[in-house]
């Protein structure tokens, strides 16, 4: 046992009383580190945030050149396209895991070295397996990021749940619209190589391992918010078993793997769909650009709203809704009003920030919030995995988009019925 006063617990939402010292032990103050170290967790979330979806939108605009360099046919295009939420589902699951063993400082630090050595990888792949290998390790670590990102929220800051998560959802769509729009601009700077262009991210990824090693090494920081420490945990927690037997658990895990599926065909065949309806290139990286900046307010502004909602079904008809205009305009005027469907899309692409807020009020603790986050997101993952495939097997075989966005747009129906469900005013461990 160690001789400090208190062990951490990963997925509590307070410190856990450690073995009681003796009359002569003093007791040791809190180090000046801890606290400044607790102080770069805003920073470390952003910057982590920033990471998580690079490696996606960067392929997502240069994927008709990365196909013809690797000679991949469309249903292979398609297959690469449904790589992310396979990883998600596949690693996203370990996370609680690791961060019971590691903390989930140190999970999240080792995520960000694991997209940042993907990225660095990647460029250097000569053939499809290699590339799909580079990949898979960044999307691993982006894996286990995601699902403790609202764990952290919980953790250090259970009072600000909605702005915090708007925060760091901020700038994750800040990071996925900044990789839709400079990749192709910065490949063409680099004498038009793909392979330089993705590799570029790999910087970005780097710096957002900083802020985290510090998060590393503090073993002593207790976790406050602004008004104090943390509040202790309820004694009572539901037993792990009880997500599959949720009802709240399974509508927030559907909810967000149909957000996901079309957000994935989104980044992934987007700029597709607008190259082939004529729209140069450059553009078209532009227009998934906006779709994925739209994300920038709102994703700061809708997990606020929620977080004051005791219901957020009507934010989920709203996007939805958005949603579907935006595919009945690429439907029937792909062109010509490219702009609106982009921003529509991105609107309706912010049902990801608002299950990520449901997931964090979903539960009344700490340790819940670990097992509904990890549920929601490796299920939802695996829900999603089939669509982005289903498109580019769809593409290839009908010779055009009708179909292919008829099915997008299909999607969006459930996905408004069970988002309505998950956003009821309950947590799991109301249900047995």
């Amino acid at each position: 046992m160690s001789d400090e006063p208190k062990t951490l617990d990963p997925t509590a939402a307070r410190p856990v009383p450690a073995a009681p010292r003796t009359p002569s032990e003093p007791a040791p103050a809190p180090g000046r580190a801890s606290r400044w170290a607790l102080g770069l967790v805003p920073v470390g979330l952003v910057l982590a945030a920033l990471n998580l979806r690079p490696a996606i939108t960067s392929l997502g605009a240069l994927l008709e050149e990365v196909s013809a360099g690797l000679h991949m046919s469309g249903t292979v295009a398609g297959v690469l396209t449904s790589v992310p939420p396979f990883c998600f589902a596949l690693f996203g699951v370990m996370a609680p895991r690791l961060a019971r063993r590691f903390g989930p400082a140190a999970v999240v630090c080792a995520g960000m070295a694991a997209i940042f050595t993907g990225l660095l990888l990647r460029p250097f792949a000569t053939g499809t397996a290699a590339f799909l290998a580079a990949s898979a390790l960044a999307l691993m670590g982006i894996a286990v990021s995601n699902v403790l990102m609202p764990v952290l929220v919980k953790r250090y800051f259970p009072d600000r749940i909605g702005s915090m998560t708007g925060l760091y959802s901020m700038a994750l769509a800040l990071g996925t619209s900044l990789a839709a729009a400079l990749t192709v601009p910065v490949t063409d700077s680099l004498g038009g190589d793909w392979r330089l262009g993705l590799g570029v991210w790999a910087v970005l990824a780097a710096f957002a391992v900083l802020p985290w090693l510090p998060l590393v090494r503090d073993r002593a920081g207790t976790p406050r918010t602004e008004t104090g420490p943390v509040p202790a945990a309820p004694a009572a927690e539901a037993p792990a078993r009880s997500m599959v037997r949720s009802r709240t658990a399974w509508a927030l895990a559907c909810f967000f793997g149909l957000q996901a599926t079309g957000a994935y065909i989104t980044m992934g065949w987007m700029p597709q769909i607008f190259r082939d309806a004529g729209v140069p290139a450059s553009t078209a990286g532009v227009l998934l650009a906006v779709t994925m900046a739209m994300g920038v307010p709102l994703a700061f502004v809708i997990p606020r709203l929620a977080g004051r909602m005791r219901h957020q079904g009507p934010i989920v008809i709203a996007l939805g809704s958005c949603g579907l205009i935006g595919y009945a305009g690429l439907l029937f005027a792909p062109s010509g009003g490219a702009w609106i469907w982009a921003v529509l899309l991105g609107v309706s692409n912010c049902s990801f920030p608002l299950a990520l807020t449901m997931i964090g009020l979903r539960s009344r603790t700490g340790a819940g919030v670990v097992r509904l986050s990890a549920f929601a997101q490796s299920v939802g993952y695996l829900i999603s995995i089939p669509g982005p495939l289903l498109v580019g097997v769809l593409y290839q075989h009908t010779g055009g988009w009708n179909v292919p966005i008829a099915l997008m747009g299909g999607l969006l129906v459930p996905q408004i019925v069970v988002g309505f469900l998950a956003g009821r005013d309950r947590t799991i461990e109301d249900e047995g």
